[in-house]
């Protein structure tokens, strides 16, 4: 009998951040969009235009954005919704789990203060 070999995959750890933080803070620190269709993809760049960013996918796709506490994007990161993984993106495993391990929790966690930014 051959041993079959046992790969030691360790649980990512629980992240907490804040309910209600702004859309712009989480995506820098997530780098994940979930589409219309429920597409989760990866975040190539990120760039900020005051209270609108323009984002890049893995994919190359281009769009720009409003800085929103309640817009659709920003509920669905919150909540987990989305229905797949966008393909051309090819977001890692871990990434994944380390999303599946994040909690937003409204009176705990990070609020993802504003750190000093290179422009």
């Amino acid at each position: 009998m051959a041993e079959g070999k046992k790969t030691a995959t360790k649980k990512p750890a629980k992240r907490y951040y804040r309910k209600r933080i702004e859309l712009f803070r989480l995506i820098e620190k997530i780098k994940l969009w979930p589409s219309r269709q429920g597409l989760l993809h990866g975040i190539k760049t990120v760039d900020l235009f005051g209270d609108q960013a323009r984002i890049t996918t893995h994919c190359n796709k281009t769009f720009m954005i409003n800085n929103s506490r309640n817009s659709r994007a920003a509920r669905w990161l919150r909540n987990k919704w989305f229905k797949g993984v966008c393909e051309t993106c090819r977001i890692p495993e871990w990434k994944l789990a380390k999303y599946s391990a994040t909690y937003f929790k409204r009176k705990y966690g990070s609020t993802l203060a504003n750190n000093e930014r290179s422009t």
